[in-house]
């Protein structure tokens, strides 16, 4: 059905699939340490300059 070049074509979607996959893992990863950082300097009293009021 693909010819002789199947399980190159096949290989190469499966790798490129795996490398999203594990790329969206990563994203992932990095947002959740990212928030609990976050948390952590919040918690500490640390707060985000958006968060503050503006100066008069």
């Amino acid at each position: 059905m693909l010819g002789p070049y199947a399980a190159f074509v096949v290989s190469a979607y499966a790798i490129a699939a795996a490398v999203v996959m594990i790329l969206i893992g990563w994203v992932v990863t990095d947002y959740r340490r990212q928030q609990a950082q976050l948390r952590d300097l919040e918690a500490q009293g640390i707060t985000r300059r958006s968060q503050r009021e503006a100066a008069p």
